[in-house]
């Protein structure tokens, strides 16, 4: 069996001054280097409802192709924040149960690592808590 699991040695957790905790650079990372791969937990659409009324609402994504069910992601995916524009992007392998991220651009050494809640890093369409 293939082994998936995967977290770049150059990223860290630390405290953000504006939205709680965040994913961090070390140092310098180029474009397009595979920071995480991370495994997800998958769940039912029954299950997510249950999901909806928790704060587990704000982690999960949609799931499969249909986005019928949700997951949870391990590792560091679910601490980045958001970004209309960001600097990361993720890529969901259903069948491998799997989330991938990535640099989209060089990262500078203390530069927060942002994802785009939307899935496409620069989707602009407001995401649930930018919406109400």
């Amino acid at each position: 069996m293939k082994k998936y699991s995967f977290l770049y040695t150059g990223i860290y957790v630390d405290k953000t001054s504006d939205k709680g905790r965040g994913v961090f650079a070390k140092n310098g990372i180029p474009a397009q280097t595979v920071i995480e791969i991370a495994p997800v937990i998958v769940m039912s659409s029954q299950e997510r409802k249950l999901l909806d009324q928790t704060l587990l609402h704000d982690y999960i994504f949609e799931w499969g192709e249909d986005k019928s069910q949700c997951a949870m992601a391990l590792g560091y995916v679910p601490i980045y924040n958001h970004s209309y524009q960001s600097n990361c992007e993720y890529e969901m392998y259903f069948k491998k149960a799997l989330i991938a991220v990535k640099t989209i651009r060089a990262i500078e050494a203390g530069e927060q690592l942002f994802i785009n809640y939307n899935g496409d890093w620069d989707n602009e369409k407001p995401v649930w808590f930018d919406a109400i």
